[in-house]
């Protein structure tokens, strides 16, 4: 007898394959962080691309930065792609990130802060450097990334929008993830309180909350076991692919969601 906790098989239990761009973003310029890579991030790159926006990538490791870039700049020849190394810990890599974009593309009209670490460890288990880590990467990057952007259009005066990378883990509980989970749920925070404030500048700013997307960076940090586990408890029985989450991201970022601001927007089927 089921526990009611399964995935359901079928149609969904298989991946779809990626929907083609719809022109939900042309003319836009935009700015995604931590895009090297399989993840979020350079799924979020591409959907912006392939929706007509130019993008400039960032990461804090060159050589994966430098090949995504390359990849996408293949893939999407008659876009602009700029890439800027850039760690979200430190606010002078931020603040040259926002404006060296502005040089490349001309402007920016969306932020995406994608920017984020994880782990498993339990809180008895955890020391300080853990902790301060996550937190510094996941919470104080996107504020710091937030903070930057908003400086900008307050100069610009053209509006704009941000995207956060969230989690669900900001709402639920799971073992080992106290300092991923702080950190998200600090994120969720920072979107509502920001967006406040940022909508007598004309920017909207809202974020994402995927349960589960799989891809191979993450497979390198969680345990597959854990992965699969948490994949099966899907009410499709998988997880996310990248690209869904990025298709999202970008529905967020275009003119569809104008009226949408300070919001939490779960990439979930996971069950209550």
């Amino acid at each position: 007898m089921s526990d009611g906790r399964e995935g359901t098989a079928g149609p969904l239990s298989v991946a779809p394959e990626p929907v083609a761009g719809h022109g939900l973003l042309t003319g836009r310029k935009a700015v995604v962080t931590a895009a090297a890579g399989t993840g979020i991030g350079s799924a979020t790159a591409r959907r912006l691309l392939s929706e007509g926006a130019d993008v400039v990538v960032s990461d804090w490791h060159e050589r994966r930065l430098g090949e995504t870039r390359t990849a996408l700049a293949e893939e999407f020849p008659e876009r602009t792609i700029g890439a800027v190394v850039c760690d979200v810990q430190s606010t002078e890599q931020v603040d040259a990130l926002i404006t060296g974009a502005a040089a490349e593309l001309g402007r920016i009209d969306i932020l995406v802060n994608n920017a984020g670490l994880g782990g498993e460890t339990p809180v008895v288990d955890m020391d300080d450097a853990q902790w301060d880590r996550v937190l510094d990467i996941t919470l104080n990057g996107t504020f710091r990334c937030t903070r930057a952007a908003l400086r900008y259009f307050r100069q610009a005066g053209h509006g704009g929008v941000i995207v956060n990378n969230a989690s669900v883990l900001g709402w639920r509980a799971q073992y080992g993830q106290a300092h991923y989970a702080a950190a998200k749920a600090g994120v969720m925070a920072l979107t509502r309180c920001s967006a406040v404030e940022a909508a007598e500048l004309g920017v909207r700013i809202n974020a994402v909350s995927p349960s589960i997307a799989r891809h191979a960076f993450l497979d390198k940090t969680s345990s597959s076991e854990l992965l699969d586990r948490l994949s099966e408890r899907e009410a499709f029985g998988r997880a996310a692919e990248p690209w869904e989450v990025a298709a999202t991201i970008a529905m967020l970022a275009s003119d569809y969601t104008s009226y949408l601001t300070g919001e939490v927007v779960s990439v979930s089927s996971q069950r209550a």
